[in-house]
Parts: structure tokens; C-alpha cells; sequence
């Protein structure tokens, strides 16, 4: 049986950026570092610009003298809705009306750090192991701290609304202030008596506009605590607003980075070689600038470009060029990568999560076991990458959808030998993204060519490039191993899961630009508790470990919709299905005997087979259950699937979800909703062979995606809640996999343990 290590190899986790020399970390323990930091500056000024007639109150609003409220949003729009709902926080907070609320993307800057989203996933910034034992009081505020040094305005985890929920509340109720200062000035009065509603400060039956006393409170100082408003008796928050984006969406005057058009602008279109260590060996360059329309080519160790009056001749052109590439090592394929997942499970791995003594409790017992596999999962946004570089004299502006906006520029900056001051960024919405986003090549291949040849560059690569260049979800491969008690519940369970060390090789990529290949060759054989976050969900089992055995497959990975959630549900899920049939029990009270801990998700299980109408044990039921908690949100859901003359048809989705308070639940419908697709998406296809370093797929049409015929019946409730809110980006695709197979076992008595589930033919 395969070892396993209880400590984590330090040595092998790597901090970018973070140094002895930045944390000054010495002999003179936990004082040495504080008093390094405390030299840094900790006060950072807005760095908004106002336009005419226009008033900055904070980082996050500004009032015009003509009433508008411009709300300053500083995460990515790539279809979560986050352009509505943080300004509908700070609408309701402030008392504006909603008819006079624009958005504009906020500047890089430590003002807008994702905090959460380093405190959650800080193996990702600033890795606990690598901080000194001495200074463990204060190394939660030194990840912080280093992540705001850097301004980590990470967009992901479904972190939006959860991470500045306040700080707009507090923005909003700082600028509602000074606004009823001034006003109160012109009245004599008290600044505490007054009120806003609408767009206007009110005083008993008086009443000004905003836009009246912008200029004169944007001078005053406020309170030193936010004052927040009373409830009002028509709040914005919680209401189904239009979102702000629909408009420009529906008619087609929203701008994403390939609408951008400049003067003497031209179009670049990029081939780049087999996944690994490749290198461009060879064009023809006669033949390739011979084509219609080319003008430029541009070499790089890594990837040609050619450049053309229009995207559709530079995309020619780049056949005639015919580049080769040579890879150095074994090139990537499905079969390796089958073979390395299946050596890793056989390996030593490391026990990230345990509870109880399941040595012990498994002893001389008989246990029952399962395995599954995930296929590696693409991105496969509707947008392709695409980036538009301009050379302004010393300094380079650039336009891209972009979820790590400093990052982003950072990378632009040490590919082109530029300063970052020297690099203007205007972060795009994405055309969809689910995590592709917090890849930069696109912005970083742009750069290179618009400064080579001197003049706007537009590159967007093509359906073929971004399937075969996509660095997908990892692949997975799960052993779960139990043992039951003398009722048929799980007393002890073991989930060994073989997966890539992902986080390592994303972090190597986003904060030290290292190329896909070193990051994936230097994250290999690291422990990664990321990699199997989720595994045992909320049940409450006595004995239970989680052990991550790092598989080196060659192929780099990266973060998707869900991360690990979205393949240790599926392994979770299926398995606790086979135990409760083993024990002959129906799935719903299987799983609600181990929920006591959780009311939260027992009830939205129970409020999901109320609503779609759960049969039990009745055979051919073709109804499948699976649950999940994450990123403070909970699911249930109920699937009915079967198989047909057409293939696997999904019925229908019922899902039931808790997420606290909802800002606007006609969104938080919509990413459910989304979500639910996506995983389906992913339950049936959105993957690639891999052959010879290259996805085997060039189309869409080639990926199993679902059609719009093949959608089920989707159901959505929410159940009511105060509580803080809950993530919704993600929530709603790890249960979809694991409840179609659960249904398809209820339908035909066949277990399917390998997604996407169209690999199994029924």
C-alpha cells in the first residue's frame, strides 16, 4: 500500500516576489518583522481620475454636478454580474437613485486587494510553512500585507460580493455623509438628522439633489466611523434590478479587447507549438509574406506571428509560413497522462485532512472501495483570447480581459524589458473566462509584436489555437476506500486522489511569469491541499483522511470553474451513492443520517426532492442526488437522466440553494443557472485527447459540448437567509456530474466512474 507523508515538503513550495530581503525576517524573531513592515507606507490615496464637473468621495464612488454616481468596480466582468451588484450595494447604501448609477473599471491599485481570496487560498500567495514559527501571531497580517504590497485584485472563488460587500458599504455610507454634511450646512442643521432616498439628501420636507452639493462635500472630512443607513422601506438591495450591462450586451455596443479600434491599427494572427519545452525550429518566410495582405512577421523563441491589414490574412498567411517546432522530451499525450495519474495513486502521497484514527478503525475490517477518473477539462469561452497593444512613444497601452489586472501588467512589463509605470492597462470585460483569464500570453504576445513593429497591434487567436493552447483543469484519479458500521454508514474513509500540484504551477505563472512548462515541471511532486479541497464535503464521518498524491503529467494545468470542487464532488458523491446502495438504504436518508452537522445543506437536500418529487429506491426511478458546500454557500441537487436512441438525455435539474443574502436574485438565479450548464457541459464533453504535445480538438463542435436541444429542465429556489453572502459563481457545477451519474446508476443499474460520462456508452 502506498505511503503516506504527514508533513509537507517545504523545500518544494516556492514564494514569488517574497524574499528575506522584502520581509526581513531575522534573529530578532516577530519584532524584526514588524518593524520592517511598519516603515512601509499604509495609507494609499485614491488614483481616480474625475472628469469634468465630477467628484471623487473615495476609491470606490464619485458624484457628478449633473447627479450621475459613477461606482468604481474593481473586479473583472466576465458575465457574474459583479458590474451590477456592487454598485447595487453601494446604490442602496448611499440612498441614490438607480436611474443615475454608471460603472467604470477601477485602476491598479492596493486599494482593491482580494484579501479573502489570499486568506482562503493562501497556500497560493504566501504558503503558511514558509512562515517562521516565531512570528505565527502575525502571519496571517503578513500574507495580507504582501498581497495589498502587490495590489492582488484576483477576481475568483466566487469572492466578489463576499470580499467588498463592506468596503462598498463603507464607501457608500462615508460618501452619504459628507453629502448630508453639506446639505445640512445650507439648513442650519444637524448632519445626523438628515436622511438620503432617491438622489436626494432630505430634512424633514426639504430636500436637495445630489448633484447640488457634490462640489462642497467632496471637501469635507468624514466621520471617522462609517454612519450606515437605516433600513429603508424600499431597499435596492435584494431587489431584481436590470443589470447595467444588459443594455450594451443586447445591442452590441459593449467593448471587449477585440473591439477596440485605433488609427494605422493592424491585426496580428499567432501559431505556437506543441505543449512542453517547445522552440520555433524552422518557417518559410518567402512563401508566408508572399500572401495577400501580409505586412509584418514577428519570431519568437516560442510562437510566430504574422501581421495583416485584417485578422482573416494574417490567419492565412501562417499556413503558408508552415512553422515547425521541436519539443524537447516526450510529448504530451492522453496515455502518458493516463499512466502518470495511475503510478501517482500508487505512490506516496500526502495526508492533507484526517479525523479520528482510520488505521484503527480500519483494521482487520472489511472495506469496499471504488475508483474514478476525470478527463482534463477546457475553458472554452465564447471569446477566444484576444489582446490590442499600442506603442505611445516610451510607453505601451494595452487593452485585455484580465482577472489579475496587476499580474497582468507586471508580465507585460518583464516580457518587453518596460517598467510597469511605462505600461498602461484598460481591463476589458471577458467575452466569458471561468479562470482562463489568469493566463496573460495573449496580453504579453501583443506587447511583444506592436513594439516590434512600431505601430497598434490587435491578436486574437483563433477557435483552433485557443482549444490547443488552453491550459485546462487538471485531469484526476481517485481511490475512495471504506468501511461500514453495523447499519451500513461509513465509520472510516479514505480518499487518495492523484492530481497535479495546480496551485504551485498557477502561482509560478501568475507572480514569477514563468512559462506553462517550468511552472509545470517545477510544481511537480509538491503536496497541494487545494488540489483536493472539497473531498469530503459536510458529511459527518468518525474517521476520515484525505491524502493528495502529486501526479507529474506533462500537460500544465490551471484553475476552472470550481477548481478541485468540480472533480472530488464527483468522486464523493458517486461513492457515498454506492455505499447507501450497498447498504440497501435510499440515497436521500443515507445522506441525511451524515448531515446532522450541517442544517444548512440537509435542508436544501430535503427542500431539493420535495420540489422535484424524489421516488426513492423505485427502480427505474432515473433520479440521482448529489450536495456540496462551498465558498459559504450550500447545494442540493436532483437530477432525472437517461439513457436514449439520442444518447444520455438529462431531463431535468432541480436545485436548491442556500447562499445567504442575495444582492440581486435575478443574478443569482443566472449563475446557478449558468453553472448548472457548465457542468453539465463538463459531465458530457468539454474535454480533448491529447497526441503528439497537441489537443486532438480544433472546434467546438468537436468538445461534446450540450446543445441547446439537449438542455434539461432547470428549476432553481433559494431558501431564505441572513446570513453573509455566500460564492454563486461556482456553487452550481460540482453537483451536476455526480447526480447525472447517480440517476443514470438508478435508471439502468450501471455505475459510471469516469467523466465525462459520454466516454461510457450505455
Amino acid at each position: 500500500m502506498a505511503g503516506i507523508r504527514d508533513s509537507i515538503d517545504t523545500k518544494k513550495r516556492r514564494l514569488p516576489h517574497v524574499s528575506r530581503r522584502s520581509l526581513l525576517v531575522g534573529a530578532t524573531a516577530a519584532g524584526g518583522l514588524a518593524l520592517a513592515w511598519s516603515v512601509w507606507p499604509r495609507e494609499y490615496a485614491p488614483n481616480l481620475t474625475a472628469a469634468k464637473g465630477e467628484h471623487i468621495f473615495n476609491a470606490f464612488l464619485k458624484i457628478g454636478e449633473d447627479g450621475h454616481v459613477s461606482v468604481v468596480v474593481p473586479q473583472c466582468e466576465m458575465g457574474q454580474g459583479v458590474t451590477t451588484l456592487l454598485p447595487q450595494i453601494i446604490a442602496d447604501e448611499l440612498g441614490a437613485d438607480w436611474r443615475t448609477i454608471a460603472v467604470e473599471t477601477a485602476p491598479i491599485s492596493p486599494l482593491y486587494t482580494n484579501t479573502l481570496l489570499v486568506d482562503e487560498d493562501s497556500a497560493t500567495f504566501m504558503p503558511r510553512e514558509l512562515v517562521p514559527d516565531f512570528v505565527a501571531d502575525v502571519r496571517g497580517w503578513a500574507r495580507r500585507e504582501w498581497a495589498v504590497r502587490h495590489a492582488v485584485m484576483l477576481t475568483a472563488n466566487s469572492s466578489s460580493v463576499r470580499m467588498f460587500e463592506e468596503p462598498c458599504r463603507e464607501a457608500a455610507a462615508q460618501a452619504r455623509a459628507l453629502l448630508m454634511m453639506a446639505a445640512a450646512r445650507r439648513w442650519d442643521a444637524d448632519w445626523q438628522d438628515c436622511d438620503t432616498a432617491n438622489g436626494f439628501v432630505t430634512f424633514g420636507r426639504k430636500k436637495l439633489r445630489f448633484a447640488e452639493v457634490a462640489a462642497a462635500a467632496a471637501l469635507l472630512e468624514p466621520p471617522a466611523e462609517p454612519v450606515f443607513r437605516a433600513s429603508s422601506n424600499d431597499p435596492l438591495y435584494g431587489q431584481e434590478l436590470t443589470r447595467l450591462d444588459l443594455p450594451a450586451k443586447v445591442d452590441g455596443s459593449a467593448n471587449y479587447a477585440g473591439d477596440i479600434r485605433l488609427p494605422d491599427m493592424v491585426f496580428a494572427a499567432i501559431r505556437q507549438g506543441p505543449l512542453g519545452a517547445t522552440r520555433l525550429k524552422s518557417i518559410d518566410k518567402k512563401a508566408g509574406l508572399a500572401s495577400p495582405g501580409m505586412l509584418y512577421v514577428v519570431e519568437h523563441e516560442r510562437w510566430l506571428a504574422a501581421v495583416a491589414r485584417n485578422w482573416w490574412a494574417a490567419n492565412r498567411a501562417l499556413d503558408q509560413f508552415a512553422p515547425v517546432f521541436e519539443t524537447a522530451g516526450a510529448p504530451i499525450s492522453s496515455a502518458s497522462i493516463d499512466k502518470a495519474l495511475a503510478a501517482a495513486l500508487k505512490a506516496d502521497g500526502y495526508r492533507i485532512a484526517k479525523a479520528g484514527d482510520v488505521a484503527s478503525a480500519m483494521e482487520g475490517r472489511a472495506s469496499v472501495g471504488a475508483t474514478y477518473q476525470v478527463a482534463p477539462a477546457l475553458h472554452a469561452p465564447i471569446e477566444t483570447r484576444t489582446a490590442t497593444a499600442a506603442p505611445d512613444g516610451t510607453r505601451l497601452r494595452v487593452w485585455v480581459a484580465t482577472q489579475a489586472p496587476a499580474q497582468c501588467r507586471a508580465a507585460v512589463a518583464a516580457a518587453t524589458g518596460l517598467s510597469e509605470s511605462d505600461v498602461t492597462l484598460f481591463p476589458m470585460m471577458a467575452g466569458g473566462s471561468f479562470d482562463a483569464c489568469l493566463d496573460h500570453s495573449v496580453a504579453v504576445q501583443a506587447a511583444i509584436i506592436a513594439l516590434q513593429v512600431k505601430r497598434p497591434v490587435q491578436l486574437a487567436w483563433s477557435r483552433a489555437e485557443e482549444i490547443m493552447r488552453d491550459i485546462p483543469r487538471p485531469p484526476a484519479r481517485a481511490r475512495m476506500v471504506a468501511t461500514l458500521n453495523a447499519a451500513g454508514g461509513i465509520d472510516a474513509l479514505v480518499a487518495r486522489i492523484a492530481v497535479p500540484s495546480t496551485t504551485h504551477e498557477f502561482r509560478d505563472r501568475l507572480f514569477s511569469n514563468a512559462s506553462p512548462d517550468v511552472a509545470q515541471r517545477a510544481a511537480a511532486g509538491a503536496p497541494d491541499a487545494a488540489a483536493v479541497e472539497g473531498a469530503i464535503g459536510g458529511y459527518a464521518i468518525p474517521h476520515v483522511a484525505v491524502d493528495h498524491c502529486p501526479a507529474d503529467i506533462g500537460l500544465p494545468t490551471g484553475r476552472w470553474r470550481g477548481n478541485a470542487d468540480s472533480y472530488t464532488a464527483f468522486f464523493t458523491e458517486c461513492f457515498v451513492d454506492e455505499m447507501a446502495a450497498k447498504a440497501g438504504l435510499d440515497a436521500l436518508s443515507y445522506r441525511m443520517a451524515m448531515l446532522g452537522g450541517q442544517p444548512l445543506l440537509a435542508r436544501c437536500l430535503l427542500t431539493a426532492t420535495s420540489i422535484g418529487g424524489w421516488e426513492g429506491m423505485l427502480s427505474g426511478s432515473a433520479q440521482g442526488l448529489a450536495c456540496h458546500s462551498m465558498r459559504g454557500s450550500h447545494i442540493a441537487l436532483m437530477a432525472t437522466a437517461r439513457p436514449s436512441d439520442r444518447g444520455l438525455q438529462v431531463e431535468q435539474l432541480v436545485a436548491v440553494v442556500d447562499a445567504g443574502r442575495l444582492v440581486n436574485p435575478a443574478i443569482a438565479r443566472q449563475q446557478v443557472e449558468g453553472g448548472l450548464i457548465f457542468g453539465l457541459a463538463a459531465a458530457v464533453g468539454a474535454t480533448t485527447d491529447y497526441e503528439g504535445g497537441v489537443a486532438t480538438a480544433r472546434k467546438l463542435a468537436q468538445l461534446g459540448l450540450p446543445r441547446l436541444s439537449q438542455s434539461p429542465e432547470i428549476i432553481v429556489e433559494f431558501i431564505d437567509s441572513d446570513r453573509g453572502p455566500g460564492g454563486l459563481g461556482e456553487i452550481g457545477v460540482p453537483v451536476v456530474a455526480p447526480a447525472i451519474a447517480n440517476a443514470l446508476y438508478a435508471a439502468t443499474g450501471r455505475r459510471i466512474r469516469r467523466l465525462p460520462l459520454g466516454a461510457n456508452p450505455l
